[in-house]
């Protein structure tokens, strides 16, 4: 698994209790060993999740090794990004985009 600094990894066991019991924003990044567009957007969520770790929480979640969680979302391509707030996904992006694109299209739910 491609591992970007400060954000962690969940799990189908744990995705409950780490993403939707949390208490701020979580962004999760859907993503695969194989994905290229996953390796391109890393460095670009290691710098959000530095930036904004007071308001935002990321983590990321392997689709091969968590079919349950993927299957649940609906998640048919990676790079997806879902923003969870309150349990309840209220975003849904696909593919890599440059960070100030991604801070500007989680501006209005953050």
């Amino acid at each position: 698994m491609i591992k970007a600094t400060g954000v962690a990894e969940v799990t189908d066991a744990d995705f409950e209790s780490e993403v939707i019991r949390s208490g701020v924003p979580v962004l999760v990044k859907f993503t695969a060993d194989w994905c290229g567009p996953c390796r391109q957007l890393a460095p670009v969520l290691s710098d959000i999740a530095r930036e904004e770790s007071d308001r935002l929480k990321i983590v990321q979640l392997d689709v091969d090794a968590n079919p349950r969680t993927t299957i649940a979302y609906g998640v048919l391509s990676t790079p997806t990004l879902m923003l969870f707030r309150d349990g309840e996904p209220v975003k849904s992006m696909v593919g890599a985009r440059p960070k100030r694109r991604l801070l500007e299209e989680l501006a209005d739910v953050l």
